[in-house]
């Protein structure tokens, strides 16, 4: 932290004195050894070389810094040969966007390099608006003059913002500059337009491609499982000169997303006839169709498959497979593959929460939790800011999320715990800080009926606050609690769900909601009336949410060698 500083100084200052680069060889001599380029005919010959030959065998932020060092010192900062480098290299070692963005102010006259390096960092970083917003700056300065290395990154910082009206000023700007026959950029078009859900733009970017590659197929295919229109993604699909992994996985997470299993089923076995090679999200993909359908014995069958397919097993193996086996009625296995992981993430114990507490004994849920909160030690606990993960005494602690007390408060309208199950909504809220969004509104409304108190139950349900802080995701939630329904009082659950779709004519969920409620009571024309209804009212089936996050896990935690106990899970009767 100390060099980095006195570099943000040295940067600032740009001396221009001029220093020895005796030491700065020695010193960077370990990463010469280790480095692939060839070394100059003549180093001592001409400084340049030398730093060009440093630069390309950095490896370490200390080698960086010196390098940097002299470059300012010695003037050769701002060319931009030096200068370009600089910057790509100070991203992949410093991991300090603030610092990158200070080196690039002090160069004079930064070239496009420059530039697109700014732009990528801050679309890879998360940044987005940032990217758009230094573009635009970039361009009224009157002396950048975009290439077709600057268009993916930055259309790919509109993509996740979902801003339509900026992605499609830089389309504009790619026509402008000519860059937007490049094939790179057209993929991050497709991807743009398909993101804003206009798929008929997405449509006629990739009809008028010249040249399609596999990144090409796979989003426009993508874009159109995405808005549900698994017809033309099939057809896309079977058309596709050339298919990939990433192909076939597109297509079973799309009939997944739309709660059509067996169809993703069907998919993967075309997928190992045809010799293609599986990856985690294939597992994911296969072992979630088989626990949304309940098909057990397929579930086994993958599974053993997945045991000899794979040398080892990994985290979002394993959590895809607890959730499996607890949809499928076997809770008791879901945690032997649970008690044997020997890293465990947020999904992990929320799966094996909510497999107690929806599929099998509510209590061992209950006990699960407690563990999972018990491993929470603090001196001062009213000092800890609760994020997804507490580092305390060099020891990681997972804190429970909105999805953990799903489970919590399902289970205690299941076994009609009144008190305790307020006590574990107000722990969510006060303690944990986690706000509450309909499924947690609902399981309490549930839990009230159940005990008798219908009218604290409307209420709960009518008053559920409206805020645009809540993920859209959140509703769909309503979807798992086929256990956890009103009992005997249909007319009041009716009335909830008709007050519910009256405050949201268009949610999904809601309708579905009040469809589940016809069906549990046997009312099959009603069912029929409501579903004519939403299909007038154009109100799609969005995607489904089974686990939160289940697919972003990016860390994959590589297990040893258990081939031979998994497999015989797998084979267990």
């Amino acid at each position: 932290m100390a060099k980095l500083l006195h570099f943000r100084t040295l940067l600032l200052s740009q001396s221009s004195k001029i220093c020895s680069i005796s030491s700065l060889s020695s010193s960077c001599s370990s990463d010469m050894k280790a480095c692939n380029y060839s070394k100059p005919n003549s180093l001592s010959a001409n400084i340049r070389d030398k730093v060009l030959y440093l630069l390309n065998c950095c490896r370490r932020s200390n080698n960086l810094f010196q390098i940097q060092a002299h470059l300012i010192t010695s003037g050769l900062f701002q060319d931009p040969s030096f200068s370009g480098r600089l910057l790509k290299l100070s991203l992949k070692l410093v991991d300090d966007l603030g610092y990158t963005f200070l080196i690039f102010k002090c160069i004079s006259s930064p070239d496009a390099f420059c530039v697109n390096t700014v732009v990528k960092s801050y679309s890879c970083s998360g940044y987005h608006r940032e990217a758009v917003d230094f573009y635009v700056d970039m361009l009224r300065g009157g002396n950048f003059s975009p290439n077709s290395f600057t268009f993916p990154p930055l259309i790919s910082a509109c993509s996740k913002l979902g801003c339509s009206s900026l992605g499609q000023m830089c389309h504009g700007q790619a026509l402008r500059f000519g860059v937007d026959n490049v094939l790179p950029v057209q993929n991050s078009l497709i991807h743009f337009y398909a993101c804003c859900g206009l798929m008929d733009v997405a449509w006629k970017v990739f009809e008028g491609m010249l040249t399609k590659d596999s990144v090409s197929w796979n989003t426009i295919i993508d874009g159109f499982s995405k808005i549900g229109e698994m017809g033309v993604a099939h057809k896309l699909f079977d058309t596709m000169p050339k298919k990939n992994v990433v192909s076939w996985n597109v297509m079973m997470t799309g009939y997944l997303n739309f709660r059509k299993p067996g169809n993703a089923l069907k998919l993967f076995r075309e997928m190992v006839v045809q010799g293609f090679e599986s990856n985690d999200t294939t597992a994911v993909n296969v072992i979630a169709a088989c626990g949304r359908s309940s098909r057990l014995k397929e579930g086994r069958s993958v599974h053993g498959f997945l045991v000899k397919a794979f040398n080892s097993s990994s985290l979002i193996i394993d959590t895809a497979l607890i959730d499996m086996y607890s949809k499928c009625g076997r809770v008791d296995l879901a945690q032997v593959i649970f008690n044997r992981m020997p890293s465990k993430n947020l999904v992990s114990w929320n799966a094996m929460i909510l497999g107690h507490c929806i599929n099998a004994n509510p209590l061992d849920g209950l006990n699960l939790y407690s563990e999972m909160v018990d491993k929470i030690r603090c001196k001062d606990e009213s000092a800890v800011k609760f994020d997804k993960d507490v580092k305390l005494d060099e020891v990681s602690f997972i804190l429970p999320d909105e999805v953990t007390f799903i489970g919590i408060l399902c289970a205690c309208a299941r076994k009609l715990m009144l008190t305790e199950g307020r006590d574990y909504l107000s722990q969510m809220i006060d303690v944990f800080h986690v706000k509450p969004n309909f499924a947690h509104y609902w399981c309490m409304a549930n839990l009230m009926a159940n005990v008798g108190l219908m009218q604290e139950a409307v209420d709960i349900l009518r008053n559920i606050p409206i805020d645009e802080d809540v993920s859209p995701e959140s509703s769909l939630w309503a979807g798992l609690f086929g256990s956890c329904r009103f009992q005997g009082d249909v007319s009041l659950a009716e009335q909830i769900a008709k007050g519910l779709i009256e405050q949201d004519p268009q949610n999904f969920s809601h309708h579905n909601l009040l469809v589940n409620i016809y069906a549990a009571a046997g009312r099959w024309e009603e069912v029929a009336r409501t579903k004519e209804l939403m299909k007038g009212r154009g109100i799609k089936r969005v995607p489904c949410c089974s686990l939160k996050d289940l697919k972003e896990i990016v860390r994959i935690a590589k297990v040893g060698d258990t081939r031979e106990k998994d497999l015989q899970m797998a084979l267990m009767e």
